[in-house]
Order: C-alpha cells, then structure tokens, then sequence
C-alpha cells in the first residue's frame, strides 16, 4: 500500500501517537471513521482522516469529552475559533494557577529542606571567602535524588552555625594534616597515610554512608576533576594525585579494588 492509497490504523497509531484500540473505539462511535478499506477489508485513512484526528486530539487535550467533540466536528454551525479562544483564555488562567502552587510547593520544600540552614553570610564567615553558597543548591540539582543526599539532608538539618564551625574546623585540621603528610614524603600504604585515608572517609561518612569504594570513586576525581585537584593542589603541590594513591592503597588493605571500584 502506499501513502497515495491511504495509511493503514497500525501507521496512523503511530504516526499520532494514539494507540490502535483507541482508534478502533473513535470508529466504532462514529467520531473518527476512515473513507476506505482495502480488498482485504483493512482500515485506510486518508490525509483528511488524519487531519480530523489531529484535530480530535487537540480538542481532548483541552478537556472536551468525546461525544462533545463528535458534535463539534460535524456541527457545520460551529465555530471552532471560538471555542479554541474560550479554552485558550481558561487554559491561561489554569497556567496561572498551576504556577501560584508551584511557587507555593517550592516555599514549602524550602521550609523543610535539611542541609545547610545557615545564612550565606554566616556561609562565607564559617567556610572562608572562597565559599560560593549556591554550591549546595547545584549540589542537590546534581544529586538531589540519590540516596547519599537524602541521607546528607537528614544528618545535617538542624546544624547551628556553632555545629558548622566545629565542622569547618575539623575539615581544616584534616587538610592541614594530609597536606603535612605530603610534604614529609609519608608512602601511600603506609600506617600513618592508611590512618589520614580513614579519617577522611569518617568526615565523609558524616553526611552519607561513604564505603571504601565509594572513597576510591571520589579519589578519582580528586586527581582528574579540575575543580577538585585545583583545591587539593592549592594545599600543597600534587596533594590531589597523592591523596587519591592513598585512598586507593588503603581501600586495597580492605579488600576493595581501586581498578573496579564502582559507587555502590
């Protein structure tokens, strides 16, 4: 058959993304009946069909019923511009609404986020001049929807500033220590580095259920994310490529390999 002879229900589905049975029911209620069958008795529309299902799709997004839009199509005293201009005028209307009760939701999910409920000025005071606060926004944006950060908002909501200070303090002491371990030339493996290796995965674990291959995963990135071997690096020279052969040789003692590791 070719599409001068008409289209068959199973390409017309298709084509208008209804389903075949849907357009079974359209013709047996007479709303959309196709002109022609084949030799063989199959269903043939013709571009007119197809325009009147176009058309029937339209008016059912908008709300109308079937039968309603049955007497629309085949009422020749109807005028369709002007039932599209009324639903246009309720759909705007809808849209406002819908936008009010987004606004709405997102003041309420703001109310109850966890995270970081601190000021971005108290932010900035805490975490030094370098903190952007609309890390933690883009934070969740990436990760929003993991495990990891439902576990993060549930462990730090409710954290005072006084709270943020004793972590930032913490964190400061760690990068203090891993940057002095470097500079002494401490070896990857070693007891003391091993030790260095876990208490960074305890700060981690703070926030989500950090595993020793999830470590080795954000080892990784240390020394090949600009972002985070920038930071690293700017400690100490090579501290980024240092502290991930570390956290590789640790998680080997614990039976994790660093060439397999995956985020569990």
């Amino acid at each position: 058959m070719t599409e001068q002879d008409g289209l068959t229900v199973g390409r017309v589905a298709t084509l208008v993304g209804v389903s075949v049975k849907a357009l079974h029911h359209w013709d047996a209620i007479g709303l959309v009946r196709p002109s022609a069958r084949t030799p063989a008795g199959y269903r043939v529309y013709s571009a007119g069909d197809v325009a009147r299902i176009h058309r029937v799709l339209v008016y059912r997004e908008l709300g109308f019923p079937l039968a309603e839009i049955g007497r629309l199509l085949d009422d020749p005293a109807t005028d369709e511009r002007a039932h599209l201009r009324r639903q246009r005028a309720e759909l705007a209307d809808r849209i406002t609404r819908l936008q009010h009760m987004a606004s709405a939701v997102e003041r309420m999910l703001a109310a109850t986020r966890g995270g970081i409920q601190i000021t971005p000025e108290e932010q900035v005071e805490i975490f030094g001049s370098g903190w952007d606060p609309d890390w933690a926004r883009q934070a969740e944006q990436r990760w929003g929807d993991t495990k990891q950060w439902a576990q993060y908002e549930e462990r730090t909501a409710g954290k005072t500033a006084d709270d943020w200070r004793r972590v930032s303090d913490e964190h400061d002491t760690l990068n203090a220590d891993l940057a002095a371990a470097k500079q002494a030339g401490t070896a990857p493996g070693s007891a003391e580095a091993n030790e260095l290796a876990e208490r960074h995965r305890t700060e981690l674990s703070q926030y989500f259920d950090c595993t020793h291959a999830m470590q080795v995963c954000l080892g990784r990135k240390f020394a090949t994310d600009p972002g985070f071997s920038s930071y690293y690096d700017g400690l100490t020279p090579g501290l980024s490529g240092w502290l991930r052969d570390v956290i590789f040789a640790n998680a080997e003692a614990h039976g994790v390999d660093p060439d397999t590791a995956t985020w569990e």
